[in-house]
């Protein structure tokens, strides 16, 4: 009956990746989600890695990968080998074999997580192809994934290998090649996005459409959400450079740089094009301006939907897209301000990965249905109805386009003064409702004591405003992605929709 009832759903033109029917769709699409969250772990594990600086502790590399030292003679002989790197004898000099036992551990730990990866992909997916529930376009697709995933190994090798030649000065300090850097990141980007996007792709063969109109929304806020995309990728490579460049430890103050507001040293490399990807100061300055063309032209795209006529699921998701945005803004400014802390930097690292997945959720919620879906759908009882709400639409989405340009235009400006302005202000708040000006007046102690007590509630308020947006983010697409798995049904969630399952039903 599933094989009859895939051939009835092919007839029909929807875009099956599948073959064996739902309970087929529902095994193939929990792989490839658990594959994805296992890149996701592996990008996050990657950057505690390069935080503890532990990347650089082990100075050889084997395909198939070797056991760890079991006994306190091969603990001594990888130490001594550590110890003829650039890293030990001009940054660790004098380290204690237990903390090098500790970034061993870390780098490890990160290789084995990746090779454990390939052989969690490759035994599913000989299963699948075996029992004959993948199509020729999604083994394609997925064995192009493996093979770079294949690959994703010798290019991080190579990036390490950077990291132990002897710097060109003896004052420069030993770090990998940030091109290499952001080369192994970047990869490791389009894996996760090509898993969750195919992940997608087989439990939501069509989009969430119920009425023309939904559909017509969905086109206009695709033109938008494109560039928007682009952006956010491009500002997700630019911190790969940040990282590499360790430029996160420089100019620990928002929204000035220092003393200015752009250095004065940021042409200083020649030829001008490296100081783009080395240059400390221009690297973290386009960064910030960036992160900061990302957050308007989110809020740009989540204005534009508001009288656009689109499924909830998607004015949802848009939301949700502009929170994450407004969350990722405000990790990056906390790490840059503690001076790059472990716990920051991962959660900035994450962050920008879970804007990467929402967004790409976004860009495949609005794509275009089949033509035998848009078939079956309502053309609406009030055409002049309908046309007005086009008109609106038509006009929402335009309104959206000019925010984004002026985002762009004036971003240099706006982002230092929206910046000073926000962190004045919430300064001010503080310390007027925490403690009394007239007993600060005559109190030294109590100035002290306010301003610490100030630190600390504005410090536990961004900490718990970001772990409430992170974990409701987490929840919602739980719920989505669990229902698109044939698990709930609710008005709204991001499945194929009644359309699928009655047509399943009845083939």
């Amino acid at each position: 009956m599933s094989t009859v009832a895939s051939v009835g759903t092919e007839k029909q033109g929807l875009k099956m990746l599948v073959t064996a029917g739902p309970r087929a769709q529902k095994m193939v699409g929990i792989w490839l989600f658990g594959s994805a969250a296992w890149v996701f772990s592996m990008v996050v594990l990657g950057g505690v890695t390069r935080l503890t600086r532990s990347g650089l502790s082990m100075t050889d590399w084997k395909f198939a990968g070797n056991l760890p030292p079991l006994s306190d003679e091969e603990w001594q002989q990888e130490f001594e080998k550590y110890k003829q790197s650039p890293e030990y004898k001009r940054v660790n000099k004098g380290m204690s074999i237990e903390e090098f036992k500790f970034i061993y551990w870390m780098e490890y730990a990160h290789r084995m997580w990746g090779r454990a990866l390939g052989v969690m992909f490759a035994l599913p997916f000989s299963y699948f192809l075996r029992k004959g529930y993948i199509t020729m376009r999604l083994g394609l697709r997925l064995s192009a994934l493996f093979a770079i995933g294949a690959g994703q190994g010798l290019i991080g090798w190579w990036m390490v290998k950077s990291g132990l030649e002897e710097p060109a000065s003896e004052y420069v300090e030993p770090r990998v090649s940030p091109y290499r850097l952001a080369a192994h990141l970047t990869s490791a980007f389009v894996i996760y996005s090509g898993l969750f996007w195919t992940a997608l792709s087989v439990v939501m063969p069509e989009p969430p459409a119920e009425s023309l109109a939904w559909v017509q929304g969905a086109a206009k806020l695709k033109r938008l959400a494109i560039p928007v995309s682009l952006i956010v990728g491009i500002t997700a490579v630019s911190g790969a450079f940040v990282a590499g460049n360790d430029a996160g430890r420089a100019y620990n103050t928002f929204p000035k740089m220092g003393d200015v507001w752009v250095p004065d040293n940021i042409f200083e490399l020649k030829p001008t094009i490296r100081n783009f990807f080395e240059n400390t100061s221009m690297v973290q300055l386009d960064h910030r301006i960036l992160a900061t063309t990302t957050l308007i032209s989110i809020c740009g795209l989540w204005w534009s939907t508001k009288k656009l006529d689109i499924h909830p699921a998607i004015r949802t998701l848009v939301g949700a897209t502009f929170g994450m945005a407004a969350l990722q803004v405000t990790l990056g400014v906390s790490t840059l301000l503690s001076y790059v802390p472990v716990s920051l930097g991962t959660a900035h690292q994450a962050g920008a990965l879970t804007l990467l997945t929402l967004m790409l959720l976004l860009n495949h919620t609005v794509r275009r249905p089949s033509m035998s879906l848009l078939k079956t759908l309502p053309q609406g009882e009030n055409n002049q109805k309908q046309g007005k709400l086009r008109t609106m639409a038509e006009r929402n989405v335009v309104y959206g386009r000019s925010v984004m340009l002026a985002a762009l235009a004036g971003m240099a400006l706006a982002a230092p003064l929206l910046g000073m302005m926000g962190f004045s202000f919430l300064a001010t708040l503080t310390l007027l409702f925490i403690t009394s000006p007239l007993l600060l007046i005559f109190s030294p102690l109590l100035l002290f004591a306010g301003l610490v007590l100030m630190g600390a509630l504005v410090g536990f308020a961004i900490a718990a405003t970001m772990a409430f947006a992170g974990v409701s983010t987490l929840a919602w697409m739980y719920r989505e992605i669990r229902g698109s798995l044939g698990f709930g049904s609710r008005r709204g969630q991001l499945v194929p929709g009644r359309y699928l399952q009655q047509t399943i039903q009845e083939k």
